[in-house]
């Protein structure tokens, strides 16, 4: 896999309020915030640019709403900020897409030139997926590290109840079979941007 010198790593939604467990339930890879931080790492220390996306909710009772601790980031992630020598930007939202944001995330993008995303956070299969489909869709070549992403088990239609790691895989299928995006490890992103 080449991976481009400008390629913006997008870190999505990794907030502190997504750490109680009582309000989110279930969720799948403990090991999504040390691979996210192996990736910021990589990417700060070889020049490229770091886009740092926060969710800030308009739901009444969520944890990441304005004003409340868990609408920060979790603090490895807030540790890390501002600390690499390419470009950085903070996007706020309140949808699921990450290009539907405050300031606009394409503009920025296409003014610095950076047709490449890495995607990583927080949900796979809300955030993270939304973001990588519309990446894909407005033709940028998107690449998710799903070993740097988790998500949350959850309930549908019908009663059907999907675990966290079956809503992971789905949105692996549909990301890579789909053509939205290639989705990879960390260990070959970070192969690959070294």
């Amino acid at each position: 896999m080449e991976m481009a010198e400008n390629a913006a790593l997008v870190v999505v939604d990794v907030q502190k309020g997504f750490e109680e467990a009582g309000f989110w339930g279930p969720r799948n890879n403990p090991g999504a915030d040390e691979n996210v931080a192996a990736l910021i790492d990589v990417w700060q220390a070889t020049g490229r640019p770091v886009v740092f996306v926060r969710h800030d909710s308009v739901k009444p009772d969520s944890p990441l709403r304005v004003g409340q601790a868990g609408n920060g980031f979790k603090d490895y992630v807030e540790a890390r900020r501002g600390k690499g020598t390419g470009g950085e930007l903070l996007v706020t939202k309140s949808v699921n897409s990450a290009f539907y944001g405050t300031p606009d995330l394409g503009a920025w993008l296409t003014e610095a030139g950076i047709g490449q995303l890495v995607l990583a956070g927080i949900q796979t299969n809300m955030c993270v997926e939304t973001t990588a489909r519309m990446g894909g869709n407005l033709g940028y070549d998107v690449v998710v590290a799903l070993d740097a992403t988790h998500t949350f088990d959850l309930v549908g239609p019908f009663g059907w109840r999907r675990t966290a790691e079956e809503l992971a895989q789905a949105t692996a299928v549909s990301l890579h079979g789909g053509g939205f995006a290639r989705v990879v490890t960390t260990q070959d992103v970070v192969t690959a941007a070294k």
